[in-house]
């Protein structure tokens, strides 16, 4: 049976930590910021974890499935 390869879109886009969560980065970032309050681009900019249904999805991109 042949490798599984990984998406190189979806490794661009997510990394994964020592303990195995999947870290992303939040949309409503990268345009648009002039209207934005400074307190909801400071919390944006924090990354996020990938949760729920996505997160068995995002593994198999990634080819830890």
């Amino acid at each position: 049976m042949p490798k599984m390869k990984t998406h190189r879109g979806a490794a661009k886009r997510f990394k994964v930590t020592g303990s195995g969560k999947i870290r992303r980065r939040k949309q409503y970032r990268s345009h648009l910021l002039e209207k934005k309050t400074s307190t909801r681009k400071r919390r944006l900019g924090r990354g996020s974890e990938v949760v729920g249904k996505d997160k068995k999805r995002v593994e198999r991109l990634l080819g830890r499935a």
